[in-house]
């Protein structure tokens, strides 16, 4: 399986309107060094959502990068994507991997509940997702996560911890530190005036934790 680490980039249909918009911002954190992208699009438009999709699978494994597709198992078995990425109403861990079959990549919500993520690796997640850390301008009512709670989720749960949430380059550095080993990132990386500049800041937050 790829490996699940570093920046973890999140589309946003209002930052990224159209299909050129988002695949030149994608390609952009793509070029600096983003290696997982989750497709977010709430629109009820499937055939728009179909369409970039299936160009985000292509666009992502040139760059030897996965796609996630957020809440619809569906879109991510018809568009090939790498993987979902299941909200709490959005289906279990076991339905996603027998629809999308065992190398498909499956990560949970679990907001700030330890229990959320023990049950979603029990039932053969991939990776749990934690937050909000800090205000998010995405989720501006999401209610706070600690951030010790990822130092216990890493000694407790066997899959790799995802952090979200109001995350930048200055203060990535707090949840990476406390066991995070990705931050999911949405207004930070694509609404950043140099995109990959942007990308490549992130990646160095993990770079200056590891040194």
């Amino acid at each position: 399986m790829t490996q699940l680490y570093g920046l973890y980039g999140i589309t946003d249909s209002e930052l990224l309107p159209n299909d050129e918009t988002l695949l030149d911002s994608v390609q952009k954190a793509l070029e600096g060094g983003m290696r997982i992208l989750q497709y977010r699009d709430k629109s009820s438009d499937s055939t728009r959502r179909l369409r970039q999709a299936k160009a985000l699978v292509a666009l992502c494994h040139q760059h030897n990068a996965v796609l996630l597709i957020n809440d619809d198992i569906e879109l991510a078995k018809l568009s090939g994507a790498d993987g979902v990425h299941l909200g709490q109403g959005d289906g279990s861990p076991s339905q996603a991997r027998a629809a999308l079959g065992a190398q498909a990549i499956i990560g949970v919500t679990c907001h700030d509940q330890l229990e959320l993520a023990q049950e979603a690796a029990a039932q053969g997640a991939d990776y749990v997702a934690f937050g909000a850390f800090f205000p998010s301008k995405t989720k501006p009512n999401a209610k706070p996560a600690p951030l010790e709670l990822l130092h216990t989720a890493q000694q407790e749960i066997n899959a790799p911890v995802v952090a979200i949430g109001g995350i930048t380059v200055d203060n990535a550095h707090q949840v990476i530190d406390a066991g995070a080993q990705m931050i999911a990132v949405v207004h930070a990386l694509f609404a950043a005036a140099d995109i990959t500049a942007q990308a490549r800041a992130f990646n160095q937050t993990f770079n200056r934790i590891e040194d």
